[in-house]
């Protein structure tokens, strides 16, 4: 196994299960590789808006100046991009060298210990993490948070960001039993940010019961703005006359304050200025969350994978103002709840271009055409369906008009299959002749 293809390719042989909740077997190899962090770690868990709680935290704190290292997941074209050094994406040539220390710890004495493909390359980019002399670790929950991998690591400070229905054949049937497991990553004793304004009741219970400092949107802190500017007050604290986030979307400005929650909390060990987070806020980058990219047509990428997120991406959608015409590229997981997803959206929806997706996890385009058909069609609304979110894309392009818009959503797999070869520049037809 010389590349990262190579080893990735080993990571999914392992285990039988893609996903095995449990920490006992993570930890176990974790101590073996003797990871660990004198640095403050914050772990941010949710059901929207991990991404962006991130990128805003890494970039207030890289303003500052300090060496920060951030882990993500999933990828939306290279597996490098899951973990940032610095604001860069990690070497191949590092992950393979940790990934190789990983196999080593793991296959120990001949006491071998059956890891996912999750779990193995957790390990590998906290083990990069752990040798990097960060300054702060910023990691993201991959799902739920108790048995997430990245729980194996105490965090200074825990972020929880909205809490909806995902993944719910895993983490419970409501936003209760969700709540429980998010809450997971709590510490006694240390803060905890909850950044959703509603959040379910056995979050709050979890931090009593363990003694975590909560900080609580519209308790321990708050917002507000026009359309100019914006602040944010906390304990001890205030900023404002801030400029919006560099982010887009209309829940951006819960996920910020979240953000200045955390550094507030962190003040004394990670000190930070108000240029910090006003630069910070105005330079952060993500892809795919409500990624607007000018052209003929406007291209929008979202991530948008389950029902609040693509109740999120249809409020941003109808603030962006009147366009002829819309058309959606989407795919998606078949786990995913499919109904709520379409009728939320639909309306906005003139034409779909629904699309496979390079994972036997996904619905077929095929699949999600007939489902749109049963339940969701509109007479004035036309729909196909495509072998790629490329072919996808390009179909789109074929029928649209200059002021029309697209919107490529429904998984990172359909962003990421639109973005492979670079950020595409559309140009309508009539452009190119």
């Amino acid at each position: 196994m010389n590349t990262l293809s190579d080893w990735l390719a080993h990571c999914e042989r392992l285990h039988p299960k893609s996903i095995d909740m449990g920490l006992a077997r993570v930890q176990e190899v974790a101590q073996r590789l003797n990871i660990r962090f004198e640095c403050p770690v914050f772990t941010v868990a949710g059901t929207n808006g991990k991404g962006s709680t991130c990128a805003m935290l890494e970039a207030i704190l890289s303003d500052a100046g300090y060496r920060t290292g951030v882990y993500t997941s999933p990828h939306l074209v290279h597996f490098e991009e899951r973990l940032r050094l610095q604001g860069e994406p990690v070497s191949a040539e590092r992950l393979v060298q940790a990934l190789a220390r990983v196999e080593e710890a793991r296959t120990q004495g001949g006491a071998e210990v059956s890891l996912t493909y999750f779990e193995f390359t957790t390990l590998a980019i906290l083990d990069v993490m752990a040798s990097s002399s960060l300054d702060a670790v910023i990691l993201e929950v991959g799902l739920g948070g108790r048995l997430d991998a990245v729980n194996i690591i105490d965090p200074d400070c825990a972020l929880i960001t909205s809490i909806d229905l995902d993944h719910m054949e895993l983490l419970g049937p409501d936003r209760e039993s969700i709540g429980r497991e998010k809450a997971g990553i709590m510490r006694a004793g240390r803060p905890v940010i909850v950044s959703d304004p509603l959040p379910p009741q056995s979050v709050l219970d979890h931090a009593a019961a363990i003694g975590a400092d909560l900080w609580r949107f519209g308790h321990d802190f708050n917002f507000s703005g026009d359309k100019q500017q914006w602040g944010w007050a906390g304990r001890g604290r205030r900023y404002g006359g801030m400029a919006y986030p560099a982010l887009r979307g209309a829940n951006q400005l819960l996920n910020a304050s979240g953000v200045l929650a955390a550094l507030t909390a962190l003040r004394e060990r990670l000190p930070v200025t108000a240029q910090a987070v006003r630069n910070g806020l105005s330079l952060a980058a993500l892809p795919g969350r409500f990624q607007i990219i000018p052209g003929q047509p406007t291209l929008v990428l979202d991530v948008a994978h389950n029902p609040h997120a693509v109740a999120a991406l249809t409020a941003n959608l109808d603030a962006m103002g009147f366009f002829p015409t819309t058309h959606a590229v989407f795919g998606a997981m078949a786990d995913k709840d499919l109904a709520p997803m379409l009728a939320k959206i639909n309306p906005l929806i003139d034409r779909w271009y629904f699309t496979d997706l390079p994972t036997p996890r996904a619905s077929s385009g095929a699949d999600l055409l007939a489902t749109w058909q049963t339940h969701h069609r509109r007479d004035n609304a036309s729909a196909s369906a495509h072998a790629s979110p490329e072919e996808a894309l390009q179909a789109a392009l074929a029928r649209a008009d200059p002021a029309d818009r697209i919107i490529v959503f429904g998984s990172f797999f359909t962003v990421g299959g639109v973005l492979k070869d670079g950020v595409p520049r559309l140009q309508a037809k009539h452009l190119s002749t």
